[in-house]
């Protein structure tokens, strides 16, 4: 992995993203319909990460006031979880696989096998589904995807209610069956990201780019996308 040591958010960081598979969005690159094709969202995802791969932009993501006080409220989450557990949490940056087909940013890091991830509660549907029903769902994908690109053994997933200053501790561990059925299908998705990667720079009248690398496995050599994508 390579590390990329810009503050999150700023240009530096938003350039080192750009035409990278995220981890925030691995949700959205599973999703599919019940026939098992991708969803509007997956193809929109996809659609966005290869015209940026073409260099085009993809249209910016609105922040809206709920992502604005997430991001206020990460900093007050991280200390009250540093008090609460004793762990010292490590800032980072932006992690990309060495061909730049997938990337992280998790909110911190925990010693050399944590990663600790901040979630605002912020609407009360999000407070009661995560919190009081202890469906966290949502966000499994990206704590998967750091176990597997980052090689940690467990994701301390936060969920931090600022107003009735509640904090709700999820650690998620690492499920090598859960982990490979996440690469299998991220792959997939990097995949139909290659073939409109494809589609559109014929119509652009571009050339075509080589195939890039699969992300590898912790501790294991990466296998190639097949050849013949294009």
């Amino acid at each position: 992995m390579i590390h990329h040591q810009h503050e999150q958010g700023s240009p530096e960081w938003l350039a080192a993203r750009r035409g990278c598979i995220t981890g925030s969005r691995f949700k959205d690159c599973r999703d599919k319909l019940k026939s098992g094709a991708p969803s509007k969202a997956c193809l929109a995802y996809a659609f966005d990460i290869a015209r940026e791969r073409c260099g085009g932009m993809a249209p910016a993501k609105f922040q809206n006031a709920a992502m604005r006080i997430g991001t206020e409220q990460e900093a007050p989450a991280v200390r009250a979880y540093e008090v609460r557990t004793g762990n010292l949490t490590e800032e980072v940056g932006f992690f990309t696989t060495d061909d730049g087909l997938f990337g992280l940013s998790p909110d911190r890091l925990i010693d050399d096998d944590g990663v600790l991830e901040v979630k605002t509660m912020v609407s009360s549907d999000t407070l009661f589904t995560a919190v009081a029903q202890g469906d966290v769902s949502e966000y499994m994908d990206q704590c998967l995807g750091y176990l597997w690109l980052l090689g940690r053994q467990w994701v301390d997933l936060v969920l931090w209610a600022p107003d009735l200053q509640h904090m709700t501790i999820k650690r998620i561990t690492r499920d090598e069956n859960a982990i490979e059925a996440l690469e299998a299908d991220l792959m997939a998705f990097a995949r139909l990201v290659a073939e409109n990667e494809a589609a559109l720079r014929r119509a652009l009248g571009q050339a075509a780019q080589p195939a890039p690398a699969a992300a590898p496995k912790a501790g294991t050599t990466p296998s190639a996308i097949p050849e013949n994508i294009f």
